[in-house]
């Protein structure tokens, strides 16, 4: 007779022939579970740093208003300076050929101290255009460079008149009145160009100047 362990020996010989895994299954220790998707993307994330948003580059405006708030607001030289190189680039821009044309002979004229000529072109200039300010600007500046500071105080106004804000035109009418020795006009009319233009060294300059001047002098 067979004994009952060879029995049970050849019972559970008999079950793993018939169901191979069982054994496997009965024996195989449980692996951890895998990560997630979410698990993974939790263990790679890094501490968040916060973004530093990035400085919009300086744009010029589009119009002369535009152009002059953005001049009246800032103090930095450079920024100021391309303020101004555009508002002179508008200033200049006539909307006429005949116009443009006879403005550059006429500064040819001028560097080449041929004044007269210069003189004849610019008065054509506002004649054309009456209401072309940098015409009057052009002229001032050459009756200056003659010494004749009465018509140039004249063209001064005018184009003045047709462009309050031209700072140029101020700096010439202050230092015409320091030429003819008028220090606190001089002094008022550098201050207003200030006003339009507070970066403009030029005009810091001289009201540091006229300022020390007109107190040595006890005026």
């Amino acid at each position: 007779m067979m004994t009952r362990a060879v029995l049970s020996i050849l019972i559970t010989g008999l079950f793993l022939a018939q169901f191979p895994g069982a054994h496997a299954q009965s024996n195989q220790v449980p692996l951890p579970k895998a990560p997630s998707i979410d698990s993974d993307r939790e263990l790679d994330k890094e501490p968040s740093v916060p973004l530093i948003p990035k400085k919009k580059p300086f744009e010029l405006a589009k119009d002369l208003d535009g152009l002059f708030a953005q001049l009246k607001k800032t103090g930095k030289p450079k920024v100021a300076n391309r303020i101004s190189g555009r508002i002179w680039e508008l200033w200049q821009a006539s909307d006429s050929k005949s116009v443009d044309l006879l403005t550059t002979w006429a500064r040819k004229a001028s560097s080449g101290k041929k004044y007269h000529i210069a003189l004849d072109l610019l008065d054509q200039v506002v004649v054309l255009r009456p209401d072309y300010a940098e015409g009057y600007n052009q002229r001032a500046t050459l009756h200056y460079m003659m010494e004749n500071y009465g018509k140039s105080i004249v063209d001064i106004e005018r184009t003045l008149a047709l462009e309050p804000r031209h700072y140029g035109a101020l700096a010439g009418l202050a230092s015409i009145f320091e030429r003819i020795d008028e220090k606190e006009k001089a002094l008022e009319t550098w201050y207003r160009a200030l006003g339009v233009y507070p970066a403009m060294k030029s005009a810091q300059n001289a009201v540091v100047r006229l300022e020390e001047e007109l107190a040595g002098s006890g005026i």
